[in-house]
């Protein structure tokens, strides 16, 4: 006896739904579970990865597949992988409130790690705890918020943070090598850029050792790379200039 499926109907097992409504009509997709927001992060790149089938659907539960004519008048083309992208990116995850509440509490665990990572007390140079970044993230009634990555929200904590606690990002310590003849006059324009200034030593070239603020390390590295036309370099003697044990509060 054979089993007949309508030849509009696909059937899947364990799929987080997106849906997007567009041009009046809703269209959804379906993605393996705790792979979206991994793409919306770009943690993911391999979109199979993160879709089961590059199907546009109706209904996925019903397994009920997308009309062609729907698809080319609400996104203006028949590319399923390019309509796919669409509503990965600008849809709405379907979770249940048991799942989203899930959600949410592993991403505030992991915005306190990170700014945990990132972080030091600056007058001890002491990093904080985990537990107590989470501590501090609930006393300023922090709400995490699922759409936006947590290296994104990270970095929004660490400024509400600094208005009620003693917090900075950790400095970076760098060596400079820079050519003689352009030392002097690049080491006043590297100058606004530098926190601390370790040691100088000065033999062909002028060599220093300084700390520096993680957000500053672009700029000064395409400085020393332009004005010296490759002859200047930079190296990472550590990401993190931070003392040993946790800081307690």
């Amino acid at each position: 006896m054979s089993i007949f499926t309508p030849t509009n109907q696909i059937r899947l097992t364990n799929v987080a739904v997106v849906r997007m409504k567009k041009g009046g009509k809703r269209f959804e997709i379906a993605c393996y579970k705790n792979k979206v927001m991994s793409w919306r992060s770009g943690a993911e790149k391999d979109l199979d990865e993160v879709l089961q089938t590059h199907s546009v659907f109706v209904n996925v539960s019903k397994g009920q597949v997308a009309k062609k004519d729907d698809l080319t008048n609400a996104f203006e083309t028949d590319d399923l992988t390019e309509i796919c992208k669409q509503i990965l990116t600008k849809g709405e995850l379907q979770v249940s409130d048991k799942e989203r509440q899930s959600q949410l509490e592993t991403m505030f665990r992991d915005i306190a790690t990170t700014v945990a990572e990132k972080c030091v007390n600056p007058e001890t140079k002491r990093p904080y705890t985990v537990n107590l970044i989470e501590r501090a993230m609930k006393d300023i009634h922090y709400s995490v918020k699922a759409n936006k990555s947590t290296k994104q929200q990270a970095l929004e904590v660490i400024r509400q943070l600094k208005e009620t606690m003693e917090i900075q990002r950790a400095h970076m310590r760098l060596r400079l090598m820079l050519p003689a003849k352009e030392a002097k006059r690049l080491k006043e324009k590297l100058k606004p850029l530098l926190q601390v200034v370790e040691s100088e030593d000065f033999d062909e070239n002028l060599e220093m050792v300084c700390l520096v603020d993680p957000g500053c390390f672009r700029e000064i590295d395409e400085l020393i790379r332009c004005e010296t036309k490759g002859r200047g370099s930079l190296e990472v003697l550590s990401l993190r200039d931070v003392e040993e044990g946790d800081e307690k509060l």
